[in-house]
């Protein structure tokens, strides 16, 4: 059967593309060529720009900034953070959020140092402040997927009772006498490298989530429970459980950040981690997790933790103040959140006009949440 030049027949698939000289070229080949463009616009790519343009302007600023020892200050300051905006992605994804993971880190940290205070070894301390932590996260999923509260109002209500109970167990006192092995872990770097051995923590874990969201079930239907829920659970998915379990992940892996943050430290008190749900929020969502669920990836995370790193870093070598450095987190935690929705009313007003047809009124009313 034939048909039209540059349409495609029943006897082989051609497109407008046609060579001049009657030769066809093949759908399937201008696709994929087609497809390699939007994958050069990844969110991921313009961040990998970001990164590579805040590291030469780093490298402008101080000439320190290319040294060994500058790389690994500047790693070793973000593992907390980064550690926990792993499990947070994939809350996020699902379309809710854990804002205790802060006071989990104060509460972790403050539980270990009393417990090594009162003779216990950090060979059984540290197991117990992980168990702690999963405990803690335990009751957030509880709450969460099985009693329906949301979790912006749980997580906000256990911030405040996991940090009341640091301050519970520790006081205003703090627990500095841990051992030289112990806090090495927290700063040290692998002998004869810049590179800290948080970072190698950082790395295992990152490969891991890695795998879980992007190439296994548990993955899929994070991505779908966040897309549609009820959708979700009528396909079979049990949105309960597996939101519980991400609870109990989260509340896990801050627990175990605290211990490294005290490492770190060679301190434990109650109020360590103050503040740190902000940049671990600021880091998943710079990474192109949608706040509103359903979108986002593991690479992307990972590397909005460099970006903000090698931010942070080049603003204090610039002699920035440490309140300056805030309000640079801050706008680039606004940022992260309109970016995504004006990338939506700005597809959704190209895909009307390609149609021919103008956008209704009120079609970008601030607040509207675009699919």
């Amino acid at each position: 059967m034939t048909g039209l030049p540059g349409f495609a027949t029943d006897s082989g698939a051609t497109d407008p593309g046609a060579t001049p000289g009657g030769g066809a070229q093949p759908v399937g080949e201008r696709r994929s060529a087609l497809q390699r463009i939007p994958a050069l616009l990844r969110w991921e790519s313009l961040l990998l720009l970001i990164l590579a343009l805040l590291v030469v302007e780093g490298a402008r600023l101080s000439k320190f900034f290319l040294t060994g020892s500058n790389f690994s200050n500047l790693v070793s300051a973000e593992m907390e953070v980064a550690i926990v905006a792993l499990p947070m992605t994939l809350i996020i994804i699902t379309g809710e959020i854990d804002l205790s993971v802060e006071s989990m880190i104060g509460l972790s940290g403050a539980i270990l140092g009393w417990l090594w205070s009162v003779g216990i070894p950090l060979q059984v301390g540290i197991p117990v402040v992980l168990v702690v932590g999963a405990l803690g996260g335990l009751l957030n999923g509880l709450l969460v997927a099985r009693v329906g509260v949301p979790s912006l109002v749980v997580t906000l209500g256990t911030l405040a009772l996991f940090r009341g109970l640091a301050n519970v167990v520790l006081g205003p006192n703090a627990i500095s006498d841990f051992p030289p092995g112990f806090t090495a872990f927290g700063f040290d770097n692998i002998p004869g490298t810049p590179v800290p051995w948080t970072l190698i923590v950082f790395a295992v874990l990152g490969v891991v989530f890695w795998l879980v969201a992007h190439g296994t079930w548990i993955g899929r239907q994070v991505f779908a429970v966040g897309k549609n829920k009820d959708a979700a659970r009528y396909a079979g998915i049990r949105v309960g459980r597996l939101k519980t379990a991400l609870f109990l992940v989260s509340g896990l892996i801050a627990a175990f950040a605290g211990v490294i943050l005290t490492a770190r430290f060679s301190s434990a008190r109650s109020d360590n981690g103050t503040g740190l749900t902000l940049v671990v929020v600021t880091i998943v969502l710079l990474g192109g997790v949608d706040i509103n669920g359903g979108k986002g990836t593991i690479p992307g995370v990972i590397i909005a933790v460099f970006t903000l790193s090698v931010l942070q870093s080049s603003l204090r070598l610039a002699g920035v103040s440490s309140e300056y450095q805030a309000v640079a987190v801050g706008l680039l935690l606004i940022g992260s959140v309109t970016a995504p929705y004006l990338a939506r009313q700005t597809r959704l007003l190209a895909d009307r006009a390609r149609r021919g047809r103008p956008p209704p009124a009120g079609s970008i009313a601030p607040g509207e949440v675009v699919g």
